[in-house]
C-alpha cells in the first residue's frame, strides 16, 4: 500500500528536486503533498554549477510547482513521511514554527524524515540533526556541526528513520535510500 508524503518546499524552492521526488513517489505508488506557506503556484529555480565558481549558480525561473496545501493545514498524522525540498526556500521556511513543530512531531512518532540539499536547514531547526550523521550541501555543513551533527561526505545517509542527501546530483542513491526506507513498513 502507498504512502503519503509531505512533500514541503516555497518560493525559491529547487524545482528539479521537488519534481524529482513528486515523479518517484507517483512511480512507486506513493502519494506526495506538496506544502508551502500557501495553496497556489510557486515560483522556483534552478541550482547548477559551473566551471570556475566557488558554489552553485541559480537560474531562473524553474518548472512550476503547484503547491497542494498550506503549511499551517498540515497535520503529522496524515502523513507517513515527508521530505523536505532544498533550494532557497529552506532559508525562510526553517523560521516557521508550524513547520518546525510538524516536523517534530514526524520524527518523535517514528515517521520517515527525508531531506535533500537545504532541505537539512530545517532540520537544524527542528534539533533533528544533534548526535546523528547526515549530509547535505557541502557549504551548509557547518550548520549540521554547529547544532550536533557529524557531515559525511556520502552523496545519501541513513541514520535511523532519517535519509539526507547532498544535491539534486545525489538523486539515484537518495531514493534508492527513500524507497528502501518506504517499503519497510
Amino acid at each position: 500500500m502507498g504512502k503519503r508524503v509531505l512533500v514541503v518546499t516555497g518560493d525559491g524552492g529547487e524545482s528539479y528536486e521537488a519534481w524529482y521526488g513528486i515523479h518517484r513517489m507517483i512511480e512507486e505508488g506513493h502519494e506526495p503533498v506538496v506544502a508551502a506557506p500557501s495553496k497556489r503556484r510557486l515560483h522556483m529555480v534552478q541550482h547548477d554549477f559551473e566551471p570556475g565558481w566557488d558554489t552553485y549558480i541559480e537560474r531562473q525561473p524553474g518548472y512550476g510547482v503547484t503547491a497542494d496545501l498550506a503549511l499551517a493545514d498540515a497535520r503529522a498524522e496524515d502523513f507517513d513521511a515527508v521530505l523536505l525540498v532544498g533550494g532557497r526556500a529552506p532559508e525562510y521556511l526553517r523560521h516557521r514554527e508550524d513547520l518546525v513543530a510538524l516536523v517534530r512531531e514526524m520524527a518523535a512518532a517514528g515517521k520517515w524524515v527525508f531531506s535533500i540539499c537545504h532541505g537539512i536547514q530545517i532540520l537544524v531547526v527542528a534539533g533533528l540533526v544533534e548526535n546523528r550523521t547526515v549530509t547535505c550541501y557541502e557549504h551548509i555543513r557547518s550548520e549540521v556541526t554547529r547544532a550536533g551533527g557529524e557531515w559525511s561526505s556520502r552523496q545519501a545517509v541513513r541514520d535511523g528513520k532519517l535519509v539526507s542527501a547532498q544535491t539534486w546530483e545525489s538523486h539515484p542513491e537518495f531514493y534508492r535510500a527513500v524507497m528502501s526506507a518506504l517499503r519497510e513498513e
